[in-house]
C-alpha cells in the first residue's frame, strides 16, 4: 500500500549528523536535505506522546508536540533538487521487499548539548533496512557536498561520509527518536534523572518508510511520501 502525502559517543554522532544539514545546505543552494526514515507503529508513537506530556509539564515542547512526524532516521544526506522522484521510486521498490518487523523503544538519553532522545534497540532487521536504503540511495546523493569540519576528527566517520555522504551509517548507525534539540530549560536534567530510574519503554513495529525534506534539526518540515509494508 502506498500513501503519498546511554552513551555520549552515539549521542554525539546523532547530533552532529544534524550539523551536516546546515553545513551542506549553506554551501549548495541547489541541493536539498532529505531524510529517509522508518515509520514506527502506534505503540511507539504513543510512547512519544506520553514522554512529551511529561516534558510539557516542565514547559518543554517536543518535536512531537509541534506536530512533526515520529521517525527513526535510516539515511540522511543531501541530494540534487531533481532527485526527488527517483528517490521515491527507489524507496517504493525497497518497501515491496519487506514486511513489518518488531522494534523496541527502551530508554531516555540527553546529550551534553541538551538533545533528548528515546532510544531504539538496534535490531538485525532495522540495521539491514538502513543498510539497504543507504546502498540504494547513495548513488543519487550530492557527491559535491562538503565534509563537515567535525567529521575530520573521527576517522571512521570521515570514511563513512566520504563514501556514503553520511557519517552515521553501517557500523555508525544508532536508531533513535528525537524529542528535543538544544533545550535550554534546566528542568531537563531533573527529567533525565527520573527517566533513568523509570525509563520509557514500548514494543512496536516498523511499518513502512517515509521520505521527508529536513530542517536543521533533522526533523521533517515536509513529508513528501510514505510507503507502508504489506503485512502477509
Amino acid at each position: 500500500m502506498v500513501k503519498l502525502l546511554i552513551s555520549v559517543p552515539w549521542l554525539f554522532s546523532i547530533m552532529v549528523s544534524f550539523s551536516l544539514l546546515t553545513t551542506s545546505g549553506i554551501s549548495h543552494a541547489k541541493s536539498i536535505s532529505i531524510n529517509v526514515f522508518a515509520i514506527p507503529s502506534k505503540p511507539i508513537i504513543e510512547l512519544m506522546a506520553k514522554t512529551s506530556d511529561t516534558l510539557a509539564k516542565q514547559q518543554m515542547t517536543t518535536f512531537y508536540q509541534q506536530g512533526l512526524p515520529v521517525h527513526a532516521t535510516l539515511y540522511l544526506t543531501d541530494y540534487p533538487l531533481a532527485a526527488q522522484n527517483k528517490i521515491k521510486q527507489v524507496v517504493e521498490r525497497i518497501v515491496k521487499k519487506h514486511q513489518p518487523f518488531e522494534i523496541k523503544a527502551n530508554g531516555f538519553s540527553v546529550s551534553a548539548s541538551n538533545w533528548a532522545f528515546i532510544n531504539l534497540e538496534k535490531s538485525y532487521h532495522l540495521q539491514r533496512l538502513a543498510d539497504e536504503v543507504t546502498l540504494k540511495l547513495e548513488p543519487l546523493r550530492d557527491h559535491q557536498a562538503p565534509v563537515p569540519s567535525w567529521v575530520k576528527h573521527y576517522p571512521n566517520k570521515l570514511v563513512a561520509f566520504e563514501r556514503y555522504g553520511s557519517p552515521n551509517v553501517f557500523q555508525n548507525f544508532q536508531p533513535h527518536l528525537t524529542l528535543l534539540a538544544n533545550e535550554q530549560n534546566p528542568n531537563l536534567a531533573l527529567i533525565n534523572k527520573a527517566m533513568q530510574t523509570d525509563p520509557p519503554q514500548a514494543q512496536g513495529e516498523i511499518i513502512g518508510i517515509g521520505i521527508g525534506i529536513s530542517d536543521q534539526f533533522g526533523q521533517q518540515k515536509q513529508v513528501i511520501a510514505e510507503y507502508f509494508f504489506d503485512a502477509k
